[in-house]
């Protein structure tokens, strides 16, 4: 039988607006778990759902206090995915690449500083950091092997979506995209058929980093997105079954989404566009 001692544990990360949270966004972790795990090589340990903060500016985007909250309600009987509010409760908006290195450096220190200084990028998946002044690492067990399986590697959890959004103009820096797949790595959950693969083949930096993109076909399809649970709320339409009743519960009590909560940051350039485009004249 496989040691499951000599299996490189994973931590999956996603981030996104979960505006709202919905069953194909938990859907997600279960997919790439069972994949992970069949692979004989991982195991994973644990999943972690991070918001985006309202200053990304996306169209529609309710407050984060109420995304987080329905996303704890959501995951409040799971025994392994959980909600951080980190990203979420910055004033600024963050680069996906920055929340991965703050989770990495969280699982490598137990108690790691409330600061982006801290989040510093990886040399290789999976291996610690040399030590740095005034930091004490764990010691090590009698007999214990520097294995670089020790250090749980946290990857990207995403849909075809994201991945393909890596082409657009502006959205993301190419050093941060070659971080990500390099020193982090990918899961993608995409629909039997999709051109994702296509997509890879078309990017020298995909390409390159290609054994660290993990592509999971979704065979049981799902067309469940929070654009159309916020369409069906403004017509009038129920949205039971498509998300948990608790986040049904929550968003019926607080009145979240309607014509008026859709037109939030209409007009706005989406932070990272702004941010970039303005980067590319300088």
């Amino acid at each position: 039988m496989e040691d499951p001692d000599k299996k490189t544990e994973v931590v999956l990360l996603a981030c996104g607006s979960f505006n709202p949270i919905t069953n194909m966004h938990l859907r997600l972790f279960e997919l790439a778990k069972d994949y992970l795990h069949e692979t004989g090589k991982y195991k994973v340990i644990k999943g972690i759902i991070s918001p985006v903060g309202d200053a990304y500016n996306k169209k529609s985007l309710i407050s984060a206090n109420h995304r987080v909250t329905m996303a704890k309600l959501a995951t409040k009987n799971s025994d392994w995915v959980e909600v951080d509010d980190w990203e979420s409760s910055q004033s600024e908006w963050l680069e996906t690449l920055k929340v991965l290195r703050y989770h990495h450096q969280k699982l490598l220190s137990p108690d790691p500083p409330n600061s982006l200084q801290n989040a510093i990028p990886l040399t290789k998946p999976g291996r610690k950091r040399k030590q740095e002044p005034n930091r004490h690492d764990p010691v090590k067990k009698k007999n214990q092997s520097p294995d670089i399986k020790s250090v749980p590697q946290v990857k990207l959890l995403c849909g075809s979506d994201m991945l393909e959004s890596f082409g657009i103009p502006n959205l993301w820096k190419s050093e941060d995209i070659t971080e990500i797949v390099e020193n982090h790595g990918l899961v993608c959950i995409s629909r039997a058929g999709n051109s994702v693969q296509k997509f890879i083949y078309e990017s020298d930096i995909l390409w390159k980093h290609k054994n660290n993109i993990h592509l999971v076909e979704e065979w049981i399809t799902n067309d469940i997105s929070s654009t159309k649970i916020r369409r069906a709320l403004r017509r009038g339409q129920s949205i039971r079954y498509l998300v948990p009743d608790v986040v049904q519960a929550y968003i019926e009590k607080n009145n979240l989404y309607s014509p008026e909560s859709e037109d939030r940051n209409a007009g706005v350039v989406l932070a990272p566009l702004q941010k970039y485009a303005s980067d590319s004249k300088n």
